[in-house]
């Protein structure tokens, strides 16, 4: 059985009073390797004559694998659990972001120009031109992050309160990787109707709409309709970033297996909102031989009367020989694998029946549908959604930069084009000397992605006629 991997997404913070005996910290550090935990710093909060207080951070998998080294540590003769904290938690105190003011409101010249009586002024002028509320309000850098909470991470239909850390976090990426200022919306309604009246409702004050963690098929439908009668631009993110960032990791990985993408045998797991963009994007680049599965086995026409209209899609533009049966049927002889769906869909019998050089995209996060670590063996290229493995497939590649670009030159939606242009942008950045089985994708952390990205962006935008000025106007 493969071995487990720690994560900082379970970490925590155990402060220990220890008795001054030799070997007694030892004793602890033996507990954790034991548990195969990973210990991290250990800080000496203060010492005694007879004991020291330290506190010990440890990384275990999961919350019960956590307990277990607690439980333990319990056990240790002269060691005792003052308190634990779990690291996690006490980030999302109080919130991850605030709002701060771009210019110090320190005395009453200030607070006459930006607040009354000198912002009667730009009212009056805004509301004799409202194209001027992109220049002189917050509109011209701002998302509203939208969710209803019915399909948070692997989570479910958890609610809008329960959204909201993520929504959080979404906001904060947007900040740190685009200088986009995105603020949390979760409404509570899971109604179309309602969501697209409320986003119209609140529109006004945002250059731009992205949609979060809505489940399919309702999100097909409320971005669709969003896009016809908003003019700003409308982004599902489930679908599109995730698409966007898949094509950039295809296009690398093929340059290592020596493979076109029009002679490729594709199976992709999931026909939700992530796996219909996916194919739809893959199509748009020159995609023809891709097999979709959802939970009844390969999608084809003939199973037409059962499908809502994004399967129907598949259907007509997928499965060119109108094939029936299992995932397990369909991988055979497949150039690569795609999973948007759930854990442990994909056998390790399965990897074994796909091509030479076969690439899996194991995306289901934190739980893909199938542990590289079985995988690994069978295949050239793996990646996962993972960041505790190679080659992440992780959307914040593309959505703040997809929004950087869109807001400099004020585009009215986000088109074909621009995804396609960040894809390739994406896969750009990582040079041919640069380029192996274990990287194909760059780091999230490498900071010049979202320039280039918003950049390609910005000039797909202006040469498909959507934006309304060129950057820096």
């Amino acid at each position: 059985m493969a071995q487990l991997t720690t994560s900082p997404s379970y970490s925590f913070t155990v402060r220990l009073r220890i008795r001054n005996v030799p070997g007694r910290l030892a004793r602890v550090l033996a507990v954790i390797a034991r548990h195969r935990g990973d210990p991290g710093s250990v800080d000496v909060v203060r010492s005694e004559r007879d004991f020291k207080v330290r506190d010990l951070v440890i990384n275990a998998h999961d919350s019960e694998h956590a307990a277990g080294i607690l439980a333990d540590l319990k056990k240790v003769r002269g060691v005792e659990i003052v308190h634990v904290s779990d690291r996690v938690f006490h980030l999302h105190h109080g919130g991850k972001i605030h709002v701060q003011s771009k210019v110090p409101l320190d005395n009453r010249e200030m607070l006459s120009m930006a607040y009354t009586p000198g912002v009667a002024r730009v009212c009056e002028a805004i509301a004799a031109q409202k194209s001027l509320t992109h220049v002189l309000t917050i509109k011209r850098n701002s998302v509203a992050i939208v969710s209803d909470g019915s399909a948070v991470l692997g989570l479910g239909n958890i609610g809008p309160e329960a959204a909201l850390p993520v929504m959080e976090g979404k906001a904060m990426l947007f900040k740190e990787f685009g200088g986009v200022d995105a603020y949390p919306i979760c409404l509570r309604t899971q109604d179309p109707d309602e969501i697209v009246l409320a986003v119209k409702w609140i529109s006004t004050g945002f250059g731009g709409i992205n949609l979060e963690d809505i489940s399919a098929p309702r999100c097909f439908e409320i971005e669709r309709r969003l896009k016809e009668e908003l003019d700003v631009p409308v982004f599902h993110d489930d679908q599109h970033g995730t698409a966007i960032v898949v094509l950039a990791a295809v296009m690398n990985a093929l340059k290592i297996v020596g493979r076109q993408l029009g002679n490729l045998k594709i199976v992709i797991a999931g026909a939700g909102a992530a796996g219909v963009a996916v194919t739809k994007i893959l199509h748009s680049a020159g995609a023809r031989q891709m097999i979709v599965c959802d939970r009844k086995g390969i999608i084809g026409k003939h199973r037409w009367s059962d499908l809502d209209d994004s399967k129907k899609w598949l259907a007509e533009n997928t499965n060119p020989k109108n094939l029936s049966g299992s995932l397990d049927d369909a991988v055979k002889g497949a150039h690569l694998f795609i999973g948007v769906s759930g854990p442990g869909v994909l056998s390790v019998h399965g990897v074994k029946k796909m091509a030479k050089d076969a690439i899996v995209f194991a995306l289901a996060n934190p739980s893909p549908e199938i542990a590289p670590e079985a995988a690994q063996p069978y295949v050239r290229i793996l990646a996962t959604g993972r960041s505790d493995y190679p080659n992440q497939i992780n959307n914040v590649l593309a959505f703040p930069g997809v929004f950087r670009g869109a807001l400099d030159v004020n585009a009215r939606d986000i088109n074909e084009p621009m995804k396609l242009a960040a894809a390739k942008a994406i896969a750009g950045c990582i040079s041919e000397h640069e380029l192996n089985e274990e990287y194909i994708v760059p780091s999230v952390f490498h900071r010049s992605v979202s320039h280039t990205v918003a950049e390609a962006v910005s000039l797909a935008a202006i040469a498909s006629g959507i934006a309304r000025h060129k950057p820096g106007h």
